[in-house]
Formats: C-alpha cells, sequence, structure tokens
C-alpha cells in the first residue's frame, strides 16, 4: 500500500482491534457464566484474527481486494435496548447485549470515518471493515435473540 492516509487508518483499525479483544478478555474475566464466557472468548479471537488480517493487508500480503462485503442480517437490537452494566454476575443475554452495542460503536466509527473520503480504495477499505463489525453485531445479536427469548416447544 502506497497511500500513507490509508496505512493510518489501517494502523487505527489495528489498534481498535487490539483494544476490542482486550475488552472482551476484560468480560471474560470478569463473568461466571460459563457459556457467555465461552461467547466471549470466541468474540475475542475473532477480534484477534482481523487484527492479524489487517496486519497482514497493511503489509501488502493480500492485494488490493481481499475485504469484502457482505449482506448482513440488522436485528437492530442494540439500537432499541439500553446496553446494561457489566457485572460479575451478568446474565448471557446481557454479555451478548454488550457485546452488540460495542460491535455497533465500532461500525459507526468506521462508517463515520469512510464519509470523511471520497470515493476510492481508502472509503472502500473503511466501508469493507465497518461491514466486519456489523457481522459482529449480527452475531451478536443472534445470539441475544436466542438466548434472551428462547423458542419453546409451541412454536
Amino acid at each position: 500500500m502506497d497511500d500513507e492516509r490509508l496505512l493510518t487508518l489501517i494502523d487505527t483499525a489495528i489498534l481498535r482491534e487490539e483494544e476490542a479483544y482486550a475488552f472482551y478478555m476484560d468480560v471474560f474475566n470478569r463473568v461466571q457464566d460459563a457459556s457467555a464466557r465461552d461467547t466471549l472468548e470466541w468474540i475475542a479471537g475473532e477480534e484477534k484474527k482481523h487484527r492479524e488480517f489487517l496486519v497482514n493487508y497493511r503489509d501488502g500480503k493480500y492485494g488490493p481486494g481481499p475485504l469484502r462485503m457482505t449482506d448482513v442480517v440488522l436485528y437492530k437490537i442494540a439500537e432499541y435496548q439500553e446496553e446494561p452494566e457489566i457485572a460479575k454476575d451478568m446474565k448471557r443475554e446481557d454479555v451478548f447485549l454488550v457485546a452488540s452495542h460495542r460491535e455497533l460503536r465500532s461500525f459507526h466509527f468506521y462508517t463515520e470515518l469512510a464519509n470523511q473520503h471520497e470515493d476510492g480504495q481508502t472509503k472502500d477499505t473503511l466501508l469493507r471493515i465497518a461491514n466486519e463489525e456489523l457481522k459482529h453485531k449480527e452475531k451478536m445479536e443472534y445470539l441475544y435473540a436466542n438466548t434472551a427469548f428462547p423458542q419453546t416447544d409451541g412454536g
């Protein structure tokens, strides 16, 4: 990558992935629910993989087009549910809701940053990173919905 500005943005994205990993591991160490801990460890691993990908992308190991946009289901749960406080005894669904809010904030960060750029590689890259954050939000909201509102035998 030759664009110094894009490199700076990728470095910012790498830092945000490191912060997200640390955040999820901090919550992992604070909650007791085993299922929530498993999910937190998984999402922290996803953040770690994104960091590794971004480092390799920044270092030119993938070329200009490896970030792809995929369709995301917009549950909009985080937009309508208040973010709970992190506590040792939080319920699984609250852990998923906290994670949904964090991913939504990351999505907004990258989208707003992208909107400050003209059309081109930098804007496209930022929108693709935003889309990755939206996919994380989708996963967390899916887990939230299925934990908070489990299906019953009646349908």
